[in-house]
């Protein structure tokens, strides 16, 4: 029998008007430093952490706990000091440099069937790499997580990332941080893609609750579960 798939979790900081960044070449610092600590406490309760290519590109993020306390706490537990680090790319151009594949434990990417020989060859000795067949296949993903003892994922982004398990319907919980900034620009990117959600434009999400640290809000949803 299949386990069962993980509990999935989106985590995103907004600004006001539904941005994830600006259109400059510096990464736009959305949350404060109590809102970073939220997230790496979400990350340290989490089992696997995962994040599109175009943002790993892009930000070349290392993706840990940074905390020592939780990380001890993960180890005192029986876990391993890092929550597995998931990526997905279906060009397979990923660098073999980036620092994601350099600090915490282990590692996957799921790709297509034709990128995996390259990301294969690229990635050797550093990350699983796991096809989905000739698309990447998000269900599929989730299956396979479930197979490697995962059963809480936080999905860290980007937009297109965001807007495939939303679509889908894969999403349990969302935390939405919003920071009181105004981008203002069109060629910035946005939290989520147009895409036909579950249940259209008159489905509401349950509101789980809220948080307010400093002068950022952290919304929590239950996307599957309509308000009552």
């Amino acid at each position: 029998m299949m386990p069962s798939r993980p509990f999935v979790l989106l985590s995103v900081a907004t600004s006001v008007d539904g941005h994830i960044d600006d259109a400059s070449p510096e990464r736009l610092l959305l949350s404060n430093a109590e809102d970073f600590d939220r997230v790496d406490q979400v990350r340290a309760e989490s089992d696997a952490i995962l994040i599109g290519g175009n943002t790993l590109r892009s930000d070349n993020p290392r993706l840990l706990v940074n905390s020592e306390k939780r990380r001890a706490d993960r180890i005192a537990a029986g876990k391993t000091e890092y929550p597995l680090k998931v990526t997905i790319s279906a060009s397979g151009d990923l660098s073999r440099d980036l620092k994601f594949w350099h600090f915490g434990d282990q590692k996957v990417v799921y790709t297509t069937d034709a990128a995996a020989p390259k990301l294969r060859d690229t990635l050797d000795g550093l990350a699983d790499v796991v096809s989905t067949g000739s698309t990447v296949d998000f269900g599929a993903l989730l299956d396979d997580l479930a197979t490697r003892s995962v059963e809480r994922l936080m999905v860290e982004g980007g937009g297109q990332i965001h807007t495939q398990f939303l679509s889908q319907g894969l999403v349990d919980e969302i935390h939405l941080a919003i920071a009181p900034l105004l981008v203002g620009d069109a060629a910035a990117p946005r939290f989520l893609h147009p895409a036909d959600y579950p249940g259209g434009s008159g489905r509401r999400m349950k509101l789980l609750g809220s948080e307010q640290l400093g002068d950022v809000v952290v919304l929590r949803y239950a996307p599957k579960t309509e308000a009552s």
